[in-house]
């Protein structure tokens, strides 16, 4: 008899890789499909990086890092965080995972108890909800709209802040909005916390440097919040290295040294090319990456734009990351190509079967009215992308 874990079978599978999956069978079919749907740059990884990781191979680095990273890469990261986000922390204080992902799932595994209340700005990261899941935390959503950019207010959290919250986890530049929170809105925020000072805040800026806006505001920063703040990054976004698998953390030490003991017992140190290259990439200055960030700046310009000749798609600007989150409701309750349309996940569905082009329902991101649209494709793509759209529901 074949019994799974309820864990498992309680689980949700990853929307935006179930989502890639369907598009690559669809290829392999021979159709023509556009993927809209993976957060992954379509840039190659700089040739600096590349060159420190082929001098580390040449190097002979091939046996077991130690479990938090390398000494000579947390150093990197401490440098960066005091050069970026004015934060200072100790080699004690940083835990390199592989990618930000697994430093999160340390957070929740290291922090959470049984029936632990996380807050959630809705929409959030498709992973979110189940890493809390699995540490057993009850994952509590905060609806924001299009309206408000999809940013919750300090109101918002006060009115969701029960005696079992434990946690808050937000990104900004928001995954899958977009949406960037300005140092005045941050502040706001803390100031609720700062009355409820067990609650700990998991701050994802994995989007840091793919911000449009005048600057980059860390929570962290803000007097009262520095010793309860979490701080979560990685190389996989600004620096086109999704596939290197290279996360990190800075925090108050004993979450550090939790985090570091779940990780032995689970995949202990990261690869050791992946932190060669690095220690190259976060010693660069962001002069090195800017191509790529003055890059998405236009395709969302030009994403925009193009989205904003079709009928029913509400839209917002969004200030970083490489995502539009449009509403698309108007749609609920129509019939297209023989197809009712119910809700987003119907929709996009639609644009997949119809319009050959993967976007991702904003169900997954706890959004029902939103489909999530990468722009981290080329310009011609998002064309003939969108052209399809059009074509699909007119």
């Amino acid at each position: 008899m074949k019994q799974l874990s309820e864990r498992i079978l309680n689980m949700s599978t990853s929307a935006t890789l179930a989502m890639a999956a369907k598009a690559r069978e669809l290829r392999a079919e021979g159709k023509d499909i556009i993927g809209l749907s993976l957060g992954e740059p379509d840039f190659n990884t700089p040739d600096f990086i590349k060159d420190a990781a082929k001098e580390a191979i040449d190097q002979n680095y091939n046996s077991y890092s130690p479990v938090d990273g390398y000494a000579d890469l947390k150093e990197a990261i401490i440098n960066k965080f005091k050069r970026d986000n004015n934060l200072t922390y100790t080699p004690n204080q940083v835990v390199v995972s592989t990618g930000a992902k697994q430093s999160l799932a340390n957070v929740a595994l290291a922090v959470i108890n049984p029936g632990d209340e996380v807050i959630l700005p809705a929409p959030y990261w498709v992973s979110y909800a189940d890493i809390v899941k699995i540490a057993e935390g009850t994952p509590v959503e905060i609806p924001t709209s299009i309206e408000t950019d999809f940013k919750m207010t300090a109101q918002q959290l006060e009115a969701a802040i029960t005696p079992k919250t434990k946690m808050l986890w937000y990104s900004s530049p928001c995954n899958p909005s977009g949406s960037v929170y300005s140092r005045q809105e941050l502040e706001a925020i803390a100031a609720v916390l700062k009355k409820h000072p067990q609650i700990i805040v998991v701050s994802d800026e994995i989007y840091e440097h793919i911000n449009f806006t005048s600057g980059h505001t860390s929570i962290a920063e803000i007097d009262g919040m520095y010793d309860r703040t979490v701080t979560v990054n990685g190389v996989s976004k600004a620096f086109a290295m999704t596939g290197w698998r290279i996360g990190y953390i800075g925090a108050p030490e004993w979450i550090a040294r939790a985090c570091n003991k779940m990780q032995g017992q689970i995949t202990s140190g990261a690869n050791c090319i992946a932190q060669r290259a690095t220690i190259a990439a976060l010693n660069a200055p962001k002069s090195k990456i800017q191509y790529m960030i003055d890059e998405f700046h236009t395709r969302r310009d030009l994403i925009l734009g193009l989205l904003g000749e079709i009928e029913g798609f509400k839209l917002n600007v969004p200030e970083g990351a490489f995502y539009v989150f449009p509403d698309i409701s108007y749609y609920f309750g129509k019939t297209i190509k023989g197809k009712k349309i119910e809700n987003a996940s119907d929709f996009s569905l639609l644009l997949l079967e119809e319009a050959n082009v993967a976007t991702v329902t904003g169900e997954a991101f706890g959004e029902a009215n939103c489909i999530r649209i990468s722009y981290a494709a080329s310009n011609e793509e998002i064309k003939e992308a969108v052209k399809r759209i059009k074509e699909a529901l007119s």
